[in-house]
């Protein structure tokens, strides 16, 4: 963090050096002696600066911009940060009441910071990806090079959710030994049933706050979904449930009749019906999530169903990119095209 401060009062030649230095972003912030943030200086600054005819020995407060952009509230605005890297803005300070640096935000680098935890599904045995799962726990086989679960612990880093547990049963030690190491900078914690407990069931073995929210899903899920604008959905809807969801498209091969009784109203040619389909990732609210039993069976869909029955608000969000659930030997064939043809693009 030290590395983008600078004293308001320090030259702009030393402001220069220091900018010169940096090998991300070109900013640097700028505080006064008590460190309380006063302005933003990049090189564009200096320019305009020397240009009106300041010198380089004058100080950086003579050439620092002063109008700002900062999260000054106690928790990070979401909605500011992503305002902030749509226009642009690469660093992004989050102030302390007294105006002091608490955080410098890399945007190019942490695309969101969503006050989310997180618990990953890994408990399957994977039956049909054997024998390939026989000896390896399906969210370690290995994609363009890297484990199933390790694009999905990457992603949610990116957002800033580094409370991140991962529940095992099947091949657990396996899994334990993997995140002994972190994984994007991330000390990946984990839990084991000792019982099936079903797609939901294990998260009665995670502690959480009160309050807030956990965002649960697969860990077996190749996707580009926008953790941000699910999370957004979630908030702004007040929802206690968010189900992610992709489009499905059922087309029928034959002539469909309209009917009332035995009189034919209408016909339709081989039709397609359009429907959401739940692609294995969820919000849910801490206070529905503490209702699941550690003692039994619980799928994502029962708790679902009696969020609904107690008239509790479950909402969609649509999913707009890749998903994939590698669950056969053709999802997995398809992964592994899609990542070889994406290397090939970036090379």
């Amino acid at each position: 963090m030290n590395q983008y401060v600078i004293n308001e009062n320090a030259t702009i030649l030393e402001a220069l050096r220091q900018l010169n230095s940096l090998s991300g972003q070109m900013v640097l912030i700028a505080t006064d002696q008590c460190g309380v943030m006063t302005g933003t200086l990049t090189d564009g600054d200096v320019r305009r600066a020397l240009l009106a005819g300041v010198s380089l020995s004058a100080a950086v407060k003579e050439a620092m911009h002063r109008n700002f952009k900062a999260i000054k509230t106690k928790s990070v605005d979401v909605n500011l940060m992503r305002k902030c890297r749509m226009t642009g803005i690469g660093i992004l300070p989050h102030l302390n009441e007294d105006g002091t640096i608490k955080h410098i935000y890399d945007l190019t680098k942490t695309k969101s910071v969503l006050p989310l935890s997180a618990i990953l599904m890994a408990g399957g045995k994977g039956e049909r990806l054997r024998p390939l799962t026989l000896n390896t726990p399906k969210p370690l086989l290995e994609i363009g090079g890297k484990a199933i679960i390790d694009y999905n612990i990457e992603a949610l880093s990116l957002v800033g959710i580094n409370d991140i547990t991962v529940t095992t049963r099947y091949l657990a030690e396996q899994i334990h030994e993997h995140f002994a190491t972190p994984i994007a900078g991330v000390k990946v914690k984990c839990v084991t049933e000792t019982q099936p407990l079903g797609t939901i069931g294990a998260a009665s073995l995670v502690p959480r706050d009160k309050e807030g929210n956990t965002l649960v899903m697969n860990s077996d899920l190749l996707t580009t979904i926008s953790f941000e604008e699910m999370y957004m959905r979630h908030i702004e809807e007040q929802a206690d449930v968010t189900i992610a969801a992709i489009p499905y498209v059922v087309s029928v091969p034959y002539a469909i009749l309209t009917t009332d009784g035995v009189t034919v109203n209408g016909i339709e040619e081989k039709p397609s019906y359009s429907y959401y389909a739940n692609a294995g990732i969820y919000i849910f609210s801490n206070k529905l999530l503490d209702t699941v039993p550690s003692y039994s069976r619980t799928d994502a869909t029962d708790l679902i169903e009696q969020a609904i029955d107690k008239g509790l608000k479950v909402v969609y969000y649509p999913i707009n990119g890749t998903w994939i659930d590698v669950g056969s030997p053709n999802d997995f064939k398809q992964a592994q095209d899609l990542m070889r043809h994406h290397n090939d693009l970036i090379k």
